[in-house]
């Protein structure tokens, strides 16, 4: 099996700084893109950020030159620094990473794994 397990969310006031982590585990033969989306109460899942094996980065045009994404590939894990926080970042955020790996006697190629959620708060 493979899992997501994410740390670093909480609370903060606007203006200040959070760094979200993500590290994947389990049976993984390698990981594609990884990267971090969230979603707001009564709004859809939407992207922040993600990093493709070969280097390339996409960030959501509401954080662009606020946030940072960088991965740790010996480590497998997809850090998140989070500067100039606005009260509108108040979301769930989401780890998704790309992965292939094999358990159970099943192929699973490039296929989409999520983390549970970590809550980020920006207050007024």
């Amino acid at each position: 099996q493979v899992q997501l397990v994410e740390s670093g969310g909480g609370l903060v006031q606007a203006g200040g700084s959070l760094r979200l982590s993500c590290t994947a585990s389990g049976s993984i033969e390698s990981i594609n893109a990884m990267g971090w989306y969230r979603q707001a109460p009564g709004k859809r899942r939407e992207l922040v950020a993600t990093e493709t094996s070969d280097g390339s980065t996409y960030y959501g045009d509401s954080v662009k030159g606020r946030v940072t994404i960088s991965r740790d590939n010996a480590k497998n894990t997809v850090y998140l620094q989070m500067n100039s926080l606005k009260p509108e970042d108040t979301a769930v955020y989401y780890c998704n990473a790309v992965i292939t790996a094999t358990y159970g006697g099943t192929h699973y190629h490039d296929y989409d794994y999520w983390g549970q959620g970590t809550q980020v708060t920006v207050s007024s």
